[in-house]
């Protein structure tokens, strides 16, 4: 007798859990920045739940505190969320249907979702189980950062480490994408050749030089990968 397949939430959650985990003491550590940065831990959720933007999360604690601006808020949100853009290129959007479900599915966009649905097993995913696997990893992001602001008092403030569950989770998920790569380019390599020729050629504005060089030739390969002939 086959094995019953998987209802695409049931499938997305086996699918997030690891990424979800990872979220779990960043989450805690978030929260409890918030409560002991003088904010009620209501800000963590509402934070979690409304602007769902990771590391600028973070920095965001710093600008409401300080009584930054709204337009140097919103700057700030821009830059460092700036890399979205590019992942439109290759995040499958397409698969969603429903313009609720095509309006959440670009707010969820995440560094985890995106390497997790542009993999090569995810290549057949449907658009229901892309759209739970943002959700799972939403909730997992909100309801850690909620958990860490109401116990936020119990934490030590000489407790360090928590934030390097965000560097081990990138490494993995950027080693699953590399050996998932089949004949394109790597994304690292083409990051190298970007900062190696943009100090050859620039040395005196390699960064932005680095950022243009590198995105022209994402867009470059984008073009190239998308025209190849299918076969069956």
């Amino acid at each position: 007798m086959p094995s019953p397949i998987p209802s695409p939430a049931r499938a997305a959650f086996k699918d997030s859990a690891g990424a979800g985990l990872g979220f779990i003491p960043l989450g805690l550590a978030f929260g409890a920045l918030v409560t002991q940065s003088g904010l009620d831990w209501w800000w963590a959720g509402l934070s979690a739940v409304l602007a769902f933007g990771g590391s600028f999360e973070f920095l965001l604690i710093g600008l409401v505190t300080a009584g930054t601006p709204l337009v140097a808020i919103a700057v700030s949100a821009f830059m460092v969320n700036v890399r979205h853009v590019f992942y439109a290129l290759s995040f499958p959007l397409h698969r969603v249907t429903g313009r609720l479900g095509k309006t959440y599915s670009t707010f969820a966009l995440c560094d985890e979702a995106y390497a997790l649905t542009t993999g090569e097993q995810a290549r057949s995913w449907p658009g229901r189980r892309i759209l739970w696997l943002q959700l799972y990893l939403h909730l997992y992001w909100a309801g850690s950062a909620v958990a860490g602001a109401l116990l936020g008092s119990l934490i030590p403030e000489g407790v360090t480490g928590l934030d390097f569950a965000l560097t081990a989770m990138f490494t993995v998920l950027a080693l699953d994408a590399v050996r998932d790569l089949r004949g394109d380019l790597p994304t690292p390599v083409l990051a190298l050749l970007s900062a190696v020729a943009a100090r050859l050629l620039f040395p005196d504005g390699m960064l932005p030089a680095a950022f243009a060089l590198f995105t022209a030739a994402l867009l470059a390969r984008h073009v190239t990968t998308g025209r190849k002939p299918s076969h069956a």
